[in-house]
């Protein structure tokens, strides 16, 4: 069972919550979680998050140099701390405004956490992704997993790039899902555009391949191992309400649960008599059933009609939170490997995602309701959104909350 990080302590290991017998994978996948869940970005106006977020990223910063680690173990942070990058003397973590100086231990200052934070991951979103294997798909890295957002008519306008994790699965894995198991060997080929009622795949044992199908054809004969549950049951009905399975999400504003606050998952679950969701916990296989009120969706966005910094417009970023006081969106542009603070209308929302109407007054009886977006009308600045199958309206961007 993984130990209990503690922020409380000096020692890093107990720090990051890892065994000092901890390898490589396991001492960053440690560090990403507890850096991201208190980043000062994603907890502004929190001294208490920014300490413990130089806390964290001075610990990994030292186990993750394999000569400052062997130091360290042997003497001290204060020994360790005192050796440059690689291992070699000088002092400090290597980046610039570095705080501390002097005798005892260099501790990381606020500008030299968030630098050592930007050099971890890469390309990758380390805000919209997910970190070891119990949360899906490995979308856009290693372990990472993103939600699709596919809308009715076809794919959303700007998610393509993000995998299809989650929310809506493309028609082939939804296929495969429902075959229960193709035998060794065999292989999709080129299907066609579409597969309609009444196709079948003929009589087909392990080793073979559908080739080319085309319309007409029937799945009657499947070899061992090869069942179709394709037309053998209804699929549940849409709902328009529900964020999709898949979503990747933070914990806000828990009372009883203080300590999950931060925390991240993805939605597993909407259960109707309830009205709440399932959420299945990072690096665990533990859930919690959580109101929609106490997530937050780390959901795509494409960065518009920002005047006084135009170079962001068009980029596509990663939600990190909501500022009640600014009213705005924190978020990480994935090219810049930066956060910035975002008015919501200039942040479009991508297509699929489900979002809660909010300040409406021309009708007030709808805010408070929770709809898909179908679609951004670029020309009037607003968003196409389904609330049921029988209601869709149109509202401005501002008017819609994740």
């Amino acid at each position: 069972m993984p130990k209990t990080p503690n922020l409380q302590s000096d020692d890093y290991y107990e720090i990051l919550g890892c065994e000092r017998n901890a390898d490589e994978a396991q001492l960053k996948k440690a560090y990403r979680k507890l850096a991201v869940k208190w980043h000062p970005d994603k907890n502004p106006d929190n001294d208490e998050a920014t300490t413990k977020f130089q806390k964290i990223s001075e610990a990994y910063a030292t186990l993750s140099d394999k000569q400052k680690r062997q130091i360290y173990d042997q003497y001290g942070a204060e020994a360790a701390n005192q050796m440059g990058e690689g291992g070699m003397p000088g002092g400090g973590f290597g980046f610039p405004g570095g705080g501390g100086g002097g005798g005892g231990v260099h501790h990381m200052s606020p500008d030299e956490a968030q630098a050592f934070f930007s050099t971890m991951f890469g390309e990758s979103d380390p805000f919209g992704g997910m970190f070891g294997g119990s949360m899906g798909g490995g979308m856009g890295g290693p372990g990472m997993s993103f939600r699709s957002s596919m809308g009715r008519g076809g794919p959303a306008n700007f998610s393509s790039s993000f995998g299809s994790a989650g929310g809506g699965m493309d028609p082939i894995s939804m296929m495969l899902g429902g075959m229960g198991g193709m035998g060794p060997g065999m292989s999709m080929g080129s299907m066609g555009p579409s597969m309609g009622p009444g196709m079948s795949m003929g009589s087909m044992g392990p080793g073979m391949s559908m080739g080319g199908m085309g319309p007409g054809m029937s799945m009657s004969g499947m070899g061992p191992g090869m069942r179709s549950s394709m037309g053998s049951s209804a699929p549940p009905a849409k709902r328009f309400d529900a964020i999709p399975n898949g979503t990747v999400v933070s914990l806000k504003g828990l009372v009883n649960a203080s300590d999950r606050n931060g925390d991240r998952g993805v939605v597993k679950q909407y259960i109707p008599s309830t009205g709440r969701y399932v959420v299945e916990l990072e690096d665990s296989d533990s859930t919690m059933s959580v109101k929609p009120s106490n997530l937050l969706q780390h959901v795509h966005v494409r960065i518009h009609n920002v005047e006084s910094k135009p170079e962001f417009n068009g980029k596509t970023g990663t939600i990190i939170t909501w500022c009640p006081s600014k009213e705005r969106y924190n978020v990480y542009i994935i090219a810049l490997k930066k956060v910035v603070s975002l008015k919501p209308n200039n942040v479009v929302l991508e297509t699929g995602t489900v979002a809660q109407v909010t300040g409406l007054a021309s009708k007030p009886e709808l805010n408070g309701k929770w709809g898909t977006i179908k679609e951004w009308i670029r020309e009037s600045g607003r968003y196409e959104v389904q609330l049921s199958p029988q209601q869709i309206i149109r509202v401005k961007m501002e008017n819609m909350r994740v």
